[in-house]
């Protein structure tokens, strides 16, 4: 969630998450401002890039033919071998 203020000129910038629906934009957080207060406000489009998939689900086989699967797994179970502590002396 977007939400930073900002000063400038007596002025406060706050910016907020919001949704269009039937022509009227809708606040999807509570807007600290007086009732009927004229305001300015800027649109900022953010697509995405997956539409309504899971950012998970659109990445699956993002790796496929870039890495031998295999080597890797054996290059991990190898790394967890290697001790970097200090033997303990009783």
């Amino acid at each position: 969630m977007l939400n930073e203020s900002k000063k400038r000129g007596g002025s406060r910038m706050k910016t907020i998450k919001a949704r269009y629906s039937k022509g009227v934009i809708e606040p999807l957080e509570k807007i600290d401002l007086e009732e009927g207060k004229e305001i300015s406000v800027t649109i900022i489009n953010i697509p995405s890039i997956y539409g309504k998939r899971d950012a998970l689900a659109a990445s699956a086989g993002g790796w496929k033919g870039l890495i031998d699967a295999e080597e890797l797994k054996r290059n991990i179970y190898n790394d967890r071998l290697v001790s970097t502590r200090p033997e303990v002396k009783l």
